[in-house]
């Protein structure tokens, strides 16, 4: 488990917007021996079952790829790459979170033990968490749906 459920109170403040700066150096998949990755649309695209599914099986299925080609051959991450994941590719649900008690609580989480890793559920509990929490959530929940 992550800890997301956990109502532990944290002194810790970390920033999941702000990467370390040792982090901050990319190689290239290329440059370090590693096979290119096919882009998410193409991978989702093969997906036979979901040439007619609905917009949300797409976007579970999404999420599911994103996470698998991220995740090490058994299927986690770790809580480093578990944080990295958020910063590229959740951004606009995490900006301006740092200051909310839950959230520094669920991001101290990760801090902590950082030998566990995370599962494929503990990280939709993790999304979801944050997601309800963001400003971005309330915007989308004003989008207007009809003319």
């Amino acid at each position: 488990m992550c800890g997301c459920r956990a109502s532990v109170p944290s002194t810790k403040q970390y920033s999941v917007n702000q990467p370390d700066p040792a982090s901050t150096k990319k190689v290239s998949p290329a440059a370090a021996g590693m096979p290119n990755r096919i882009p998410i649309a193409k991978q989702l695209a093969s997906i036979k079952a979901l040439r007619k599914g609905s917009d949300l099986e797409k976007a579970f299925a999404t999420v599911a790829l994103v996470y698998n080609n991220s995740a090490d051959p058994e299927g986690k991450l770790s809580k480093a790459e578990t944080k990295s994941l958020l910063q590229t590719q959740f951004g606009g649900f995490i900006q301006g979170q740092e200051n909310k008690p839950k959230y520094q609580e669920i991001i101290s989480a990760l801090d902590e033990e950082s030998e566990n890793k995370i599962d494929f559920e503990d990280f939709m509990i993790l999304l979801v968490s944050l997601t309800l929490m963001s400003d971005l959530l309330q915007e989308i929940k004003n989008v207007k749906t009809t003319k």
